[in-house]
């Protein structure tokens, strides 16, 4: 009976034993899945180091001295035919910019055109008041001749009756009056003669006057390099934008078009805010790295701190005041140009053996700075005294040690 018994009920206890162990394995799984899935935190392990007080700023290359290049004065618009290449190194005398020379070529044919003209109708002028003038000196001789025969006939009178007396004297009277008609004739046509011919002179030294201006502007069409360098071309607003002449667009009288900066005058040129002023010092050393020259870090030093804030229209809106800021480097390169931006670093302050944390590592609770220290595989909070602050570093006065572990990111945070 006894034996009957366990024979039937042993597979039994088999399947629940089997039972019993699937459903462990599912937990453990599910144990270990959810232990899996909670977020690793990362930490950063607390050391004495220095600490590096800096200020950072952008800036560019610009050149303190250079031989500028301009459309010339005084010839109205223009348009560019070519233009040399932004940083093209150039020799004294070569092509910088040359301008389309169809229009000035067209105004100096009709300049010509119109002196010519001119100086023919001054030889016109002058023609026909020598003329003019013959047919007055003739009609005054005449009158003249005519005043002296009239005069001889009055003379007659005592031998002549009165009435051919009366009748002498009159004619007399009347070639006086003839012989002043006609020299004040002389005498006005002279004058006309005179105004005539000299408006034609006027019109002969304009059309002179615009023929060498066109000639001289012909000369300026074509702007030569005053010596060798290498061409930075000067961006300027136009056709809605800031932005350096291309060929084909038009420049008007004097517009600044390029310049010839002086190698050795090469300066960072920066803006910086009146706090970040208060902290810089003339001589401080600054590191330098140029976007366009990835693979090498410039050395210098501050050279001018501006002491009156100007309005800074770059930095966009509301427009700040702030101050300039220039670098001298310590170094020469051939690949330096101006106009090339830079990021700029000067080490105000260094403090050695400091315990220094990423700012990342500190939490504001309750109007107090804290951390989270590690603690097996617990977090605890830890309020902390900041020293200062610095990019993206914080120097700790109290609160923690070397030897430290503390998070990178909230452990109380929610996800």
């Amino acid at each position: 009976m006894k034996k009957r018994f366990w024979s039937q009920t042993k597979p039994r206890v088999a399947l629940i034993a089997v039972g019993v162990a699937l459903l462990s394995g599912v937990a453990v799984a599910r144990l270990s899945h959810v232990s899996s899935n909670k977020p690793v935190i990362p930490t950063f392990d607390v050391k004495r180091e220095d600490f590096i007080d800096s200020v950072e700023f952008h800036g560019d290359v610009k050149a303190m001295k250079s031989v500028s290049i301009s459309a010339p004065a005084n010839v109205g618009d223009m348009q560019i035919l070519k233009l040399a290449a932004n940083g093209a190194q150039v020799k004294k005398g070569d092509m910088v910019v040359e301008f389309d020379k169809s229009k000035t070529e067209q105004e100096m044919k009709q300049f010509r055109s119109v002196l010519k003209s001119a100086q023919a109708d001054i030889e016109q002028s002058r023609a026909q008041a020598h003329l003019l003038e013959e047919q007055d000196l003739t009609a005054v001789s005449k009158a003249k001749y005519d005043v002296e025969v009239a005069r001889l006939d009055a003379s007659k009178q005592e031998i002549v009756s009165k009435i051919e007396g009366g009748e002498a004297t009159l004619k007399l009277v009347d070639a006086e009056q003839m012989q002043k008609e006609v020299e004040a004739k002389l005498k006005a046509d002279r004058s006309a003669n005179k105004a005539a011919v000299d408006a034609k002179i006027a019109a002969s030294r304009k059309a002179n006057y615009d023929l060498e201006r066109a000639e001289h502007a012909l000369s300026t069409m074509t702007l030569l390099s005053p010596s060798g360098g290498i061409i930075n071309l000067i961006t300027t607003w136009h056709n809605g934008g800031v932005s350096a002449f291309k060929p084909g667009e038009q420049v008007w009288s004097g517009a600044p078009i390029a310049e010839l900066p002086d190698a050795t005058t090469l300066r960072v040129s920066a803006r910086v805010d009146e706090a970040e002023r208060g902290r810089l010092a003339i001589h401080e050393p600054a590191t330098v790295q140029l976007d366009a020259i990835s693979d090498q870090q410039f050395t210098g030093k501050l050279e001018q701190i501006g002491t009156i804030a100007t309005t800074d229209f770059t930095a966009g809106w509301p427009i700040p005041r702030n101050f300039d800021l220039r670098i001298a480097l310590d170094q020469n390169d051939p690949r330096l140009r101006p106009g090339m931006t830079a990021q700029i670093t000067v080490i105000v302050d260094r403090v050695p053996n400091a315990i220094a944390i990423p700012a990342q590592a500190s939490f504001q609770r309750s109007g107090q700075t804290v951390v989270y220290l590690a603690r097996g595989s617990k977090y605890e909070e830890r309020a902390i005294e900041v020293g200062r602050r610095s990019r993206d570093r914080i120097l700790v006065t109290s609160g923690l040690q070397a030897g430290d572990r503390i998070a990178l990111q909230d452990p109380s945070a929610k996800e």
